[in-house]
């Protein structure tokens, strides 16, 4: 299949490097024990062994068998299978017949693949690793989290110059003492989704803080856009032009980093850092951290990314648009793809405009997006309600994916009529109706032909709402929630989601 030529310049190096002999076939770490596979499509299971080695492959009644190529590389695709809780081994075998690999304890249901930045990497409990970390409630979500059906793989960070072939991580099940490390979303997202479903949930991680969307883009999509390929070239001059810094000149930075992490703030960054080792640069993530993975059966891509935008801004949606259709073409299938909308900040990196661009993105199909604008934090960029934020994606994926019929969106602003001194609102996704949480509508503001905007009075009218203001007799344009923290907005649906901020003309 094409999706595996992404699979890496590295599996040669690899193979001939291990010193692979007969029965000595290996499969990437994220085959593990307690691992979850897809149920209901072909799942692809493949490693490196010695050239023109047969290796078999054995679960759940089949066994499925592959020659190694040339280069060492080896797959086999199992038959779909329907969803099954119950604890069974895969034995992978060698050409001489003696076992390569054997792991317990697999099961099979839905696999989701969690990436962007660090509100998703954001855990469950406050670890040493990741020092920013806990959700509300988190004493209890711990103690609680004991579910043997949730098991949840996570990437180790990993920024490297050409695609990998691994990525160092191991499956681990759901308990008190294993949640504390599981991506915050990831997990209540598989927890509420099980709960629906009552199927095993898998949870593939592979984030990394303060990234931006061309770190988890290969290299050939980004050179083949005329657009985006100045930003690819930029690197490439960079890293041809670095020197690292040496011992003598990093003792003082391991100082700083020891005494920071005893105190439990945020380590110095590295001097004259190496720019395959910024989380900010095209293909960097893409290559040590989904390459690897590609291409294991998921059902689909949990995504939480914005924060960092690096210029030139104006080709932020290019990148999630690019993002989403690479991926998926290296997959080979259209799977679904949510996303997360920045939640509100006192923070020029969480802007309405962001929000605009990323939204951008629901133009694609099988996309969706929760919107968070009313659980955001003013002075925190993790916000630590993350159950909510869980249940608004859970939401999505029961509606588009699983078939539920239930509502999955705030209301979206579709149109506006000029009645008067007066304009008047229409939307999508109005379930039930309009609903004005607490009181009188807020942030809604109004400007006349002179786009000079000032705070308006809003009012719902069955589906629509109906905005004016006396400082404005001939209203051309509205807004709502139109600013970085739009305190008060709440404007929701009766399914109890809130609308995305929104204008109804641009400047």
């Amino acid at each position: 299949m094409k999706s595996t030529l992404c699979l890496v310049l590295t599996w040669a190096a690899l193979v001939l490097g291990a010193g692979v002999l007969p029965g000595a076939a290996k499969l990437p770490p994220h085959f593990s024990d307690h691992m979850v596979l897809q149920r209901g499509m072909k799942v692809p299971i493949w490693g490196t062994a010695a050239a023109g080695e047969s290796v078999s492959v054995e679960f759940a009644g089949q066994k499925q068998t592959a020659t190694a190529g040339a280069d060492g590389k080896w797959r086999v695709d199992l038959a779909p299978m329907a969803a099954s809780a119950e604890s069974r081994t895969m034995v992978v075998t060698g050409g001489d017949g003696g076992p390569a690999a054997r792991f317990d304890d697999v099961l099979v249901g839905e696999v989701w693949l969690c990436s962007g930045q660090s509100n998703m990497d954001f855990t469950v409990a406050k670890t040493p690793k990741y020092y920013f970390a806990g959700v509300n409630n988190e004493a209890q979500e711990v103690a609680a989290a004991n579910d043997p059906l949730i098991r949840m793989f996570t990437g180790e960070w990993s920024r490297t110059y050409e695609p990998q072939a691994t990525v160092a991580g191991t499956w681990r099940v759901c308990s008190p003492e294993t949640v504390r490390e599981f991506s915050a979303i990831g997990y209540f997202f598989a927890r509420d989704l099980q709960k629906e479903i009552n199927v095993p949930i898998g949870i593939i991680t592979g984030t990394y803080g303060a990234s931006t969307a061309q770190a988890w883009i290969r290299r050939e999509t980004i050179a083949a856009s005329p657009q985006l390929k100045p930003v690819l070239d930029e690197f490439d001059a960079k890293v041809k032009a670095y020197t690292p810094p040496t011992e003598e000149e990093l003792q003082p930075w391991h100082d700083a980093v020891d005494k920071a992490r005893a105190e439990g703030k945020r380590p110095p960054r590295r001097p004259r850092p190496d720019p395959v080792q910024d989380q900010h640069n095209p293909t960097v993530l893409f290559n040590g951290m989904i390459a690897p993975i590609i291409p294991c059966a998921i059902r689909g891509v949990l995504w939480y990314q914005g924060e960092s935008i690096t210029p030139p801004k104006e080709l932020f949606p290019l990148w999630n648009e690019t993002l989403i259709a690479d991926w998926r073409k290296l997959w080979g299938y259209e799977f679904p793809f949510f996303f997360v909308q920045l939640a509100a900040l006192k923070a020029n990196s969480n802007t309405p405009a962001v929000r605009e661009e990323q939204a951008r993105a629901l133009a694609l199909p099988n996309t969706g997006m929760a919107v968070t604008i009313d659980i955001g934090d003013p002075d925190n960029v993790h916000p630590k309600n993350k159950q909510d934020v869980s249940a608004r994606l859970v939401r999505i994926a029961l509606a588009k994916v699983y078939g539920r019929d239930l509502e999955y969106s705030g209301p979206v602003y579709t149109s506006m009529q000029v009645e008067g001194g007066a304009i008047r609102l229409k939307f999508s996704h109005i379930a039930d109706g309009l609903v004005a949480h607490g009181g009188e509508l807020k942030t809604f503001v109004i400007a006349g032909s002179d786009l000079k905007f000032v705070p308006a009075t809003a009012r719902i009218e069955g589906d629509t709402v109906v905005v004016s203001s006396p400082e404005v007799a001939s209203p051309v344009a509205v807004r709502y929630a139109w600013e970085n923290y739009p305190e008060g907005c709440n404007l929701y649906n009766a399914a109890g989601l809130p609308a995305a901020p929104f204008r109804t003309a641009r400047p």
